[in-house]
């Protein structure tokens, strides 16, 4: 890794100059070409000062405590700097001026940064960043409230006073007493993790409670319903019109492979006629921000004709609130037999595994209609079903039947 490029220069304030003739001395922090500057909180006699050593010139008595001061400045700055370098943090002409002028350091508090990262990041939603990372971020300021007055007693603690063992017992807490499973707790506190690191690159707190802290991913089962439940979904008769509405928009995700998000974001702006004279879909991801182009299936067009015009305004589905959809699309499982615990997110993973992995579509293609970054994130949604494998080796037997028979022959 790169080492930072760290300066100390000491120079005169000319333009406040006294009328005695005596001249202010600053500091300036130079880092990677950021400058963060201070007064020295004394003054000199510009005669005598040495533009090119930074420093006084001469030997006299005046001369030397003024540099004795410039001596204890830099030595201080440098141990600061060499400090947050040494713990793994991140160093910055400002934070450096700030924990060596004693800024910004003892009076911040844990849910108070907290609460005010979340208020800047509401001001995003929308435009760089998802409502649903907001949620998350709301999520684990409220479990870290929960905490702290549960373990302390206390409305808020200094962050001075954060350790190690407050993040294991942090996580200890989200296990026991809000009993989430490790990946649940894998994903708050990484946005735990994220306001600590802010607090530390802005100087307000120097040792950072993380640095040793470790917890991984599990790798998890992904869900999804094979070609027979998707039938059976289909083929279902409801007595609420609005079960029909959830089926029909859980089948449309299942053929398009949108999330719920994503499909309740799109407009009839989002529809274009491509260069192969198919309708197809154009939009963003909101979780990753990735444009995605999606040309749809015969299933899902129909779904979109079914309902044209019943959404407001240039709305292109109309979809329910997702508490609903969730809630609705578990109660149509069961109705129509299928005893799997459904969530809304297995009409992606059907997408990926049975519509497009089990009918021969390749993973490269796959990820790019799914919006992913990587083919590994396709590997871990798409799982092969046993049909696949078995249709695979099926043809590769019939590819070989010949050379087969010649060998069971010769043996």
């Amino acid at each position: 890794m790169r080492r930072s490029t760290f300066r100390i220069l000491f120079y005169l304030k000319r333009n406040a100059q006294k009328k005695n003739g005596l001249v202010p001395v600053m500091c300036r922090v130079t880092i990677n070409g950021e400058i963060s500057q201070f007064s020295c909180k004394f003054m000199v006699q510009e005669k005598l000062w040495d533009t090119n050593l930074g420093r006084m010139s001469g030997r006299s008595i005046v001369a030397q405590e003024s540099n004795a001061i410039l001596d204890k400045i830099r030595i201080g700055l440098s141990r600061v700097y060499y400090d947050i370098i040494e713990k793994g943090g991140s160093a910055t002409a400002e934070k450096v001026k700030n924990i060596f002028c004693g800024l910004e350091q003892s009076n911040k508090t844990l849910l108070s940064v907290f609460n005010q990262h979340n208020e800047n990041y509401s001001r995003q939603v929308g435009k760089i960043k998802s409502q649903r990372s907001y949620w998350k971020y709301c999520t684990v300021y409220n479990h870290l409230k929960d905490f702290v007055k549960y373990s302390y007693n206390e409305d808020d603690i200094l962050l001075d006073e954060l350790t190690p063992a407050f993040i294991s017992n942090f996580e200890l807490f989200l296990r026991v007493q809000k009993g989430h499973c490790t990946n649940t707790v894998w994903s708050y506190m990484m946005p735990f993790r994220r306001i600590i690191n802010i607090a530390v690159d802005n100087g307000w707190l120097q040792n950072n409670p993380f640095n040793n802290y470790r917890i991984s991913k599990e790798n998890t089962q992904r869900g999804y319903l094979t070609k027979d439940e998707i039938t059976m979904l289909i083929n279902g008769e409801f007595r609420k019109k609005s079960y029909e509405l959830i089926r029909d928009l859980f089948i449309f995700c299942c053929f398009s492979g949108l999330s719920w998000r994503d499909m309740y974001n799109l407009t009839t702006d989002n529809l274009k006629i491509s260069f192969d004279g198919h309708l197809w879909i154009t939009t963003y991801r909101q979780k990753t921000g990735i444009e995605t182009d999606i040309r749809l299936l015969e299933t899902a067009k129909h779904i979109i004709e079914k309902y044209k015009g019943v959404a407001e305004g240039n709305k292109l589905l109309p979809v329910p609130c997702y508490a609903n959809c969730r809630h609705g699309i578990k109660n149509i499982a069961k109705l129509c037999g299928i005893r799997k615990n459904i969530c809304w997110h297995q009409s992606r993973h059907s997408y990926a595994t049975t519509i497009c992995l089990s009918n021969g579509v390749p993973i490269e293609t796959l990820s790019k209609l799914m919006g992913h970054t990587s083919i590994r994130t396709t590997q871990i949604y798409a799982k092969i079903v046993a049909q696949k494998v078995s249709d695979d080796v099926e043809n590769l037997s019939k590819k070989i039947e010949q050379m087969e028979s010649f060998i069971c022959n010769a043996i």
